[in-house]
């Protein structure tokens, strides 16, 4: 199997500037004539847009927690085609995952850690290490990185947030003398930025400037990096062919996809699967008060930022109509965002209720904020748009609002444990033809 050469650009933690090099190169070889496509590790909805908009070519993720090996490397290899390299960006730190090296309740190779990927794919690493508030006492974290496990090839270093020539030379020098090549040092450079907001970045579609930061990006990473050296470090291992079957069976023969800056947080692997399966996508925008087509066979509401919009959402009273009509007859989904809009209300952060789809007894608020966070173990309680009762199914959750208390509650939509082996509780809600829950999938059960 033929894999793109490529690297993993991870850190010892988060905020340490993986997003800002991987953005930076990816538009500088880009801008250089290669054939330059991004990935993601593990489940992140946001930085693959930007990664698309930075090189030109769809961005993909690669998670080894909630992923069959299968369809990893079959991802990798489709991805690879009319490839020169991929930059695959690390999440959290490098090590980071649901287990390491206990045995449980994650196996090595499946901990969703951005080692596993690097690991798998034989890929190398390439190590970006803010160095600010110490100096040589980065050469001990590039160590450790380095040698805690076995299966990594360490590419090179790039050093962040160097406050100083001196500065930099002492990080440098340490670094040098456990024999790690340096292959840039990036200054302070607090202008250096992208707008974020409480899942993270602002999405890429809502920056009207964005090609120009990436090329002021591309710019201060081509001036303080060694491309060169960093395109000849990348590398691939030798791997099986992976299966083309899709991530989970396509819901329907049509299918009408809510897709507009409430309703964006569906995985690009789960769409290309579903397309590659025969089905056929029909989107619409409810933002724009367009119903669900009427000739599809199902209607899915993706994830997203209903919240931010919630004002402008209770006064589509066509995309309402349209898609309570809809689900008279045939199923509805909604995954977190959606499964919001699918309630009786949802309350913005300023505390004011707006009115939704009533087609749940849920309501849901954003005022009232706790963050829900992890990878999740999802075991169907009936038949609906993902399966019959008993799939089983992984992906995760990241919200902050919470669920109200329902006067007359609805069935369960599924049984969630988390990775950690936690007793499986019901969540989510079913009712007639319409589903939903906080639960994003990403791919059926690896078992």
């Amino acid at each position: 199997m033929n894999v793109a050469p490529g690297l993993v650009i991870a850190a010892p933690r988060s905020g340490g500037g993986k997003t800002m090099l991987t953005l930076g190169l990816l538009r500088a070889f880009r801008q250089r004539g290669l054939a330059v496509a991004g990935a993601k590790c593990g489940p992140d909805y946001i930085d693959p847009a930007f990664h698309a908009a930075a090189t030109g070519r769809a961005s993909f993720n690669l998670d080894s927690w909630a992923m069959p090996p299968t369809l990893l490397t079959h991802l990798a290899e489709t991805a690879s085609t009319g490839t020169d390299l991929i930059l695959c960006e690390g999440l959290m730190g490098l090590f980071d995952g649901v287990s390491l090296f206990d045995g449980a309740p994650g196996d090595i190779g499946r901990t969703g850690s951005s080692a596993d990927i690097a690991a798998s794919l034989g890929w190398p690493v390439l190590l970006v290490v803010d160095i600010s508030g110490q100096s040589q006492t980065a050469a001990a974290v590039v160590k450790g990185c380095a040698t805690l496990d076995p299966r990594l090839t360490l590419a090179g270093v790039v050093l962040n947030r160097a406050a100083s020539a001196r500065h930099e030379k002492l990080a440098r020098a340490a670094v040098e003398a456990q024999g790690f090549s340096v292959l840039g040092v990036l200054p302070r450079a607090e202008d250096i930025t992208l707008p974020e907001r409480h899942l993270g970045l602002v999405q890429a579609g809502e920056i009207d400037d964005l090609a120009s930061r990436l090329d002021r990006l591309a710019e201060f990473v081509t001036a303080h990096v060694d491309l060169a050296a960093v395109a000849a470090s990348a590398a691939a291992g030798t791997l099986e062919s992976g299966s083309a079957l899709p991530a989970i069976p396509p819901p329907g023969q049509r299918i009408a996809l809510a897709r507009d800056q409430a309703f964006s947080f569906i995985y690009p692997h789960v769409l290309d699967g579903w397309r590659a399966a025969g089905a056929e996508m029909c989107f619409f925008s409810p933002l724009a008060d367009e119903p669900p087509p009427n000739e599809c066979d199902i209607c899915w509401l993706p994830g997203g930022y209903p919240e931010l919009h919630a004002e402008r959402l209770a006064q589509c009273e066509r995309f309402f109509a349209g898609l309570r009509k809809f689900a008279e007859q045939r199923p509805v989904h909604g995954e977190c965002g959606g499964y919001m809009v699918l309630g009786e209300s949802l309350v913005d952060a300023k505390g004011t209720a707006h009115r939704m789809a009533g087609l749940i007894g849920a309501s849901f608020s954003f005022a009232e904020r706790a963050m829900r966070l992890g990878y999740r173990d999802a075991t169907l309680a009936e038949g609906s748009a993902l399966g019959i009762a008993g799939t089983r199914l992984r992906g995760h959750e990241f919200h902050y609002a919470t669920k109200l208390t329902e006067a007359t509650p609805d069935a369960p939509f599924a049984f969630v444990a988390d990775a950690y082996g936690s007793a499986a509780a019901p969540t989510g809600s079913r009712r007639g033809h319409v589903s939903g829950s906080f639960f994003h999938v990403i791919a059926r059960h690896p078992a």
